[in-house]
């Protein structure tokens, strides 16, 4: 394809304040095996950074858990002063170890995890923030009133949240305005349908998280193999072309280690499904 640029996927204003192309980079996979430690080569996480503004991605998704630290240490390594590039995180779980990950919404430790994140980053402020997941150990208010002191101390810009319900968000707006929710969503993943339409209907980001999850639609002369041969494209291609007509809020972040990965997620801006293409993802 010729053009490749996550440009061609449109543009989202998160929280009305920060316009970012809607094709934007998960930064999960740039750290070790179970998200933790370092990858196992520096040289080939830190590329995929380094292309992304080539290809026209200004929108990173990171995690203070994701390594931990290793994924922010690394942003800022391959992109400080990130010109153009806004790059979001989150914080709520500390990590035992490899794959673990247990949730604490203690006040102070949140904001202590925002202050970290806002140093490793390199950032004066923290265009994006997302409470990873709400601790069912701690009460919501308290957790959301860290979040309000995030925003009225300037730590952050723009807040979010992670893995929630209808209610959840409608409970965090009595504190602040939420900008942007991430929840699992994909083709073969609709589980957050009632989210992504409460977001649609009051212009909150929807943040697709593991949005090339196509399990078992991807399997031969299923649908979607069919619709990706029409297309000359891949399975995961049409995947993330479905998601960015899915909705205009919906911003997917498919991540990677490979800079031919990358451009494969690009690619998929471009692809434009016809209506009976649509439809017949939607019923698969």
């Amino acid at each position: 394809m010729d053009n490749i640029t996550a440009a061609n996927g449109g543009t989202f204003r998160i929280g009305g304040k920060i316009e970012i192309n809607r094709l934007g980079f998960g930064a999960s996979r740039i750290t070790g095996n179970g998200v933790w430690g370092e990858h196992i080569n520096h040289a080939e996480a830190i590329r995929p950074l380094k292309r992304l503004a080539d290809f026209g991605v200004n929108f990173i998704d990171t995690a203070d858990s994701y390594g931990p630290n290793f994924s922010e240490q690394l942003i800022r390594e391959a992109l400080h002063p990130y010109s153009s590039i806004v790059v979001a995180t989150k914080g709520g779980f500390v990590r035992p170890g490899p794959d673990l990950w247990e949730p604490n919404g203690r006040p102070d430790h949140l904001i202590a995890q925002a202050k970290g994140s806002q140093k490793r980053l390199g950032v004066d402020q923290i265009a994006l923030w997302q409470l990873h997941r709400i601790d069912p150990k701690v009460p919501c208010n308290e957790q959301f009133e860290a979040v309000k002191f995030l925003l009225d101390e300037g730590i952050i810009r723009c807040a979010g949240l992670s893995e929630v319900t209808v209610e959840d968000i409608e409970a965090a707006q009595k504190f602040f305005k939420v900008a942007t929710v991430q929840n699992r969503y994909s083709l073969a993943d609709r589980a957050s349908e009632d989210v992504l339409e409460f977001c649609a209907s009051h212009n909150i980001g929807f943040i697709s998280c593991l949005p090339l999850a196509a399990g078992r639609l991807a399997k031969l002369g299923g649908p979607l193999e069919k619709v990706a041969k029409r297309h000359e494209a891949t399975t995961g291609q049409i995947a993330l072309a479905w998601l960015l007509q899915k909705s205009p809020v919906v911003l997917p972040i498919p991540g990677t280690s490979k800079v031919a990965h990358l451009e494969e997620n690009v690619a998929a801006a471009s692809i434009r499904l016809t209506n009976e293409e649509f439809g017949l993802l939607q019923e698969a």
